[in-house]
């Protein structure tokens, strides 16, 4: 699978790292959409069909992981990476029923980007 025909949704309520996540991932030609809130995001997820979303946990309204127990439902062959800065974060039950484990964790602030992309092309394959 080339990049250019994986759908990424980022979900973050920070609009800086929402633009450069997505910049990024342009780049190397994946087709980004964004959401700031997860209310917004599952709208879009029931809308269109995407590959990979990136969450950040602490958001408004929503949390992050409700958001992929919700997007689950919508369409269980989402993957999920979960974008952010707390660094106590465990895996609910929840999320380890869907198959999320550690790997699926990125702390915030990302020295290295290029490890999402890695990651987004492994569990793509």
């Amino acid at each position: 699978m080339n990049n250019s025909s994986i759908n990424v949704l980022i979900v973050d309520d920070e609009i800086s790292i929402r633009t450069s996540l997505s910049e990024f991932l342009q780049d190397f030609d994946y087709q980004v959409d964004s959401a700031e809130s997860a209310e917004i995001a599952l709208e879009m997820i029931s809308a269109k069909k995407y590959n990979v979303v990136i969450v950040d946990l602490r958001l408004p309204g929503m949390s992050g992981d409700l958001l992929i127990i919700r997007s689950s439902e919508i369409d269980p062959a989402i993957k999920f990476l979960i974008h952010t800065g707390s660094v106590e974060f465990a895996l609910s039950e929840d999320l380890v029923k869907l198959g999320m484990t550690k790997g699926n964790i990125f702390l915030k602030p990302m020295p290295d980007l290029m490890k999402i992309c890695d990651y987004i092309d492994k569990i793509t394959k």
